[in-house]
């Protein structure tokens, strides 16, 4: 029996794997429309997308022994829900995706913003793939104008690629992707 891949706490943080149990943590976080602002435009997504849509998109890439799947991030003190990364193949739900090329992103409460939460979740969950055989890259992608997340990924010790147009079943749109080997 494979064994659920874990993330170690870090410095501040600590991390659990999300499931479609979780709806309502993911409906919470989306509520805010300055965090949704880069996403979609800044629609507080309906508990009614996030069971119809959100989930089963979840359920789909999500496997606990790749690590595969939404991290939920907790200040490792106060046990407070502070927001989570995604980890999922690059280009998922494209006719190719990339194996060994793993796409990191965050979604963080407002209130935890500017305090290096996302950084320090990015670091975290990369170190818990870097030497995994199968896995040569992480990668993420964010709008143009969506400095903050570009600021992350530069932080991690990530690169620009390209910018390119994204798509997606949800919703195609013009991406920067930057990326960083961990072999």
């Amino acid at each position: 029996m494979e064994h659920a891949k874990t993330i170690a706490n870090s410095a501040r943080l600590s991390f659990r794997l999300m499931s479609q149990d979780d709806a309502q943590a993911f409906w919470q976080l989306d509520q805010d429309p300055e965090v949704m602002r880069f996403i979609n435009g800044g629609k507080p997504n309906s508990i009614e997308f996030i069971n119809e849509v959100f989930i089963p998109r979840l359920q789909a890439y999500r496997d606990e022994s790749q690590g595969w799947g939404i991290w939920q991030v907790f200040d490792k003190f106060s046990q407070e829900y502070l927001g989570w990364v995604i980890v999922r193949p690059m280009d998922f739900f494209s006719d190719n995706p990339r194996f060994n090329d793993l796409e990191i992103g965050w979604r963080f409460f407002q209130k935890s913003w500017g305090k290096g939460y996302a950084t320090e979740a990015a670091i975290a969950i990369k170190n818990a793939f870097a030497g995994q055989a199968d896995i040569d890259y992480v990668s993420a992608l964010a709008l143009e104008d969506n400095t903050a997340s570009i600021g992350v990924m530069k932080k991690i010790g990530m690169a620009f690629v390209k910018k390119y147009n994204h798509q997606d079943p949800i919703g195609d749109f013009i991406a920067v992707h930057y990326q960083m080997s961990v072999k």
